[in-house]
């Protein structure tokens, strides 16, 4: 995935690593952890500082809440510029509540998509990691597969909301 030009960006330091944020100016279009798999590679980015969009300060405002071990009760306005089967996967996302999770089989069957392969592509290519919960998807039988941000991310995520106790 790539970002659009025109997209404006700007920095957070979460406890698990610095992230990168993009907005086209009223929705966060990305969020990743810096370093992770399948980055949005752009230089048409242009750089600002957090408190310059609303929206830049409405999703610090999630994150904040979210990393106090709080549930937040809103989301920023998103812009999910992806394909339509994509779309339907992340929007599926949406519905997986905090502290549960669900697996790729699941969300094909509901989907009626053959493939859980085909799910965890769409999984996997996230643009807004956290917001949009795919470390709230797991294996077969619980098992903990891959996490562009991660499996050591993934892991502390779960174990913050109370999935993992390990």
């Amino acid at each position: 995935m790539s970002v659009l030009p025109k997209d404006f960006a700007t920095h957070y330091k979460s406890p698990l690593g610095m992230m990168t944020m993009t907005s086209d100016g009223s929705h966060i279009t990305g969020l990743w952890f810096d370093g992770q798999e399948h980055l949005p590679i752009s230089t048409e980015l242009i750089y600002i500082d957090l408190s310059t969009l609303r929206v830049f300060k409405q999703a610090k405002n999630w994150l904040d809440t979210y990393f106090s071990d709080d549930i937040p009760d809103f989301l920023p306005p998103i812009l999910l510029r992806t394909t339509s089967f994509r779309r339907s996967v992340l929007e599926y996302l949406l519905t997986i509540p905090y502290g549960h999770t669900t697996t790729y089989g699941n969300i094909a069957e509901r989907y009626g998509h053959r493939s859980a392969r085909a799910v965890g592509g769409a999984v996997s290519k996230n643009p807004i990691m956290l917001m949009i919960p795919c470390h709230r998807v797991v294996g077969t039988r619980g098992r903990l597969t891959g996490y562009a941000g991660g499996l050591d991310r993934k892991i502390r995520l779960l174990k913050k909301e109370k999935v993992l106790v390990l």
